[in-house]
């Protein structure tokens, strides 16, 4: 009888299948090469024909479910340790899907703008062998598509795949995250997924459900604007048509393109000027020039460099650029950040002088050339250096372009297509690397950094999972006096967030580049990360850390400040310790008096005899901040209060 009823169940859920047309889908995380969390309840999840018998194996492991009305299945797989490759076989009474090289190890979500998003090839400067020798087949890599929707959360991502880090790969993936699992990977020996949800640009608000929302009016209302039917549309063909007509006019009256100043025998340049490359247009006439500006220079190469490949080194510049040489185009950039990196063929490059012809166009604001960033060009043996007097004409001077609006950035909308298709699947924690576009309300950043938190832990349903933060590289030019600054505010924000449980703060601000947002060196990130992860997701309590104030107590007319995390103790790097400002009851801060007392720091100022306020490194870019432990962290700003 038993058998009978087993019999009909089985004929019932093929019936149900094959009622309509069998489906059965699997999610693009769930595909060949992925990384299931190691040691957790494992979710599979997909689509079928409703009312499908599913059943899903892995190893010994197995699940049955079946396709609600909708459509959709879940099943749950009991915790695995660590190992593989492994097959997980997901099937229908009539339909198989297989997916291959699984492993078990720990994964981690990768998020935030583009300082998470910059990959090894951009980085190449740097890491040159690394990307010549890297092989590790037990760390993949996915990348979610970069995309947005207002209108809900999605349940599935538009495309994606796994990957495992080979030289082959790596050019494309994170550097950040890159450096982060391989430290794990190095220190654990296990293997270790990197899922990539990261966009340039984006502000913490994006990456918020409409539940987190509720408690930032402005930003659900900025929802309901782009939820409107034909708003996107119309926004965009606006701003297109915009776009298209102001560089329409620029091209149309320059006069450099039909008078081609980029030939490399141009004849006449007595209507041409002197200027310095590297440099920022903050001189007349270029001081409030927005538009086009042709540069101009030669060089000479040796005859055995004739007819040679090179390699164009231009730094970066504001905002896009156009490169000839001899006339001949080798390179465009439509956008200030990327560092201009040309190839010159073969064959173009002659014995003797060579015409070197830059066409810049400035969008808005300030031009130029960013300085203090590599400008050579390389050929065979030689190095000519491209630094010094240029020669400039002025091609068209536009009206600033209008500012464009960024719908991808807007609220709610990175959530729900780039994070809610992610909620089912088992992870060990989230690294986040952004806060840049969220320097300007620093404050309300403090609240929602924490918001965005709980949010996602709420609706992942894994508990309080470790999420590690990265302060605020040092960035923009260093100041001689104690000033006011938002990114100091915004680092301070990111700071105090590990007031959440399970968090973790990896300082930054001696590895950044003042005259570049997107520094290069993101080993030191990756792997002060790494760091992090191992004391709050690994229970490592001897991992060392940043030293972090903890409070501070006033002594006479000195304020004695004391840390967490010292490690093996507290030292300043290079000389006295700088970068401390004391103010009193008048709100001026100064340049403070600071050393090492054990494991404080007293700090004093004889002008400040009644101190009200602490300030570390705050500033935008504080170079000199030199307090340390002896690990070789350096520690996290702060603001302080005595009242």
């Amino acid at each position: 009888m038993k058998n009978l009823s087993l019999l009909l169940g089985l004929a019932l859920s093929c019936l149900a299948c094959t009622s309509e047309r069998t489906t059965l889908q699997l999610p693009q995380l769930i595909s060949d090469g992925m990384v299931l969390q190691r040691d957790a309840p494992l979710t599979v999840w997909g689509w079928a024909s409703p009312g499908c018998a599913v059943s899903i194996q892995i190893a010994e492991a197995t699940a049955t479910t079946t396709a609600t009305p909708e459509g959709t299945w879940t099943a749950t797989l009991p915790a695995m340790a660590a190992g593989g490759p492994y097959r997980l076989q997901v099937s229908t009474p009539d339909t198989t899907a297989l997916v291959k090289d699984v492993l078990l190890g720990d994964v981690w979500i990768c998020s935030g703008q583009s300082n998470m998003e910059t990959t090894m090839e951009r980085a190449r400067p740097l890491y040159e062998e690394e990307l010549a020798t890297a092989n590790y087949p037990q760390i993949r890599y996915f990348e979610v598509p970069k995309t947005f929707d207002f209108q809900g959360p999605r349940d599935t991502l538009g495309g994606g795949h796994w990957e495992a880090i080979t030289r082959e790969t790596l050019p494309h993936i994170s550097a950040v995250a890159y450096f982060f699992g391989k430290r794990l990977h190095t220190q654990y020996e296990v293997p270790i997924g990197l899922i990539n949800t990261s966009l340039g640009g984006s502000p913490a608000e994006a990456w918020m459900s409409t539940t987190a929302l509720e408690a930032f009016p402005h930003y659900l209302h900025e929802v309901q604007h782009w939820q409107r039917e034909g708003v996107i549309d119309s926004t965009r063909q606006a701003e297109d048509a915009r776009w298209q007509q102001w560089h329409s006019t620029l091209d149309a009256e320059d006069p450099g393109l039909p008078g081609n100043w980029k030939a490399g025998d141009l004849a006449n340049t007595t209507d041409w000027n002197a200027i310095q490359v590297p440099g920022h247009w903050n001189t007349e006439p270029l001081a409030s020039y927005d538009g086009s500006v042709w540069y101009r220079t030669t060089f000479t190469l040796a005859p055995s460099n004739a007819g040679k490949a090179g390699d164009l080194l231009l730094g970066c510049i504001v905002d896009a650029d156009s490169t000839f040489i001899n006339g001949q185009f080798v390179g465009r950039t439509t956008y200030q950040y990327p560092p201009r990196r040309y190839s010159v063929p073969t064959g173009l490059l002659k014995a003797g002088e060579n015409s070197l012809v830059v066409r810049v166009i400035n969008e808005k604001w300030r031009g130029g050339f960013v300085p203090e960033k590599p400008y050579q060009l390389t050929v065979g043996n030689q190095v000519v250096d491209l630094q010094g007097e240029w020669e400039y004409r002025l091609g068209t001077k536009m009206e600033a372009l209008p500012s464009q609006t960024f719908i991808r950035w807007k609220p709610n909308g990175l959530y729900n297509a780039m994070i809610a298709p992610l909620l089912p699947y088992q992870m060990k924690g989230v690294i986040w690397y952004q806060g840049e576009s969220n320097a300007d309300t620093a404050e309300e950043y403090d609240q929602l950094l924490p918001a965005m938190i709980t949010d996602w832990r709420s609706q992942w349903q894994q508990g309080d999972f470790p999420f590690l933060i990265v302060q605020l590289a040092n960035f923009m030019e260093a100041r001689d006096t104690p000033q006011e600054s938002g990114w100091a505010r915004l680092r301070e924000a990111q700071r105090k967030t590990l007031r959440l449980p399970n968090t973790g703060l990896a300082v930054a601000i001696d590895v950044g580049e003042w005259n570049d947002i997107h520094p290069l060196n993101k080993q030191a990130v990756g792997e002060r990360l790494a760091s992090e992860a191992f004391r709050v997701a690994y229970h490592d309590t001897l991992s060392p850390g940043s030293p972090l104030i903890d409070h501070a107590e006033r002594r006479g007319q000195e304020v004695v400040l004391h840390f967490t995390q010292i490690g093996s103790g507290l030292v300043a790097q290079g000389g006295p310790l700088q970068h401390f400002a004391l103010a009193g009851p008048d709100g001026n801060y100064r340049w403070a008096q600071a050393r090492i007392e054990g494991n404080t720091v007293v700090v004093s100022h004889p002008q400040t005899t009644e101190p009200t306020h602490v300030r570390y490194a705050w500033a935008d870019n504080p170079e000199g901040a030199n307090l340390y432990n002896q690990e070789g962290f350096p520690a996290s700003p702060f603001q302080v209060s005595l009242e």
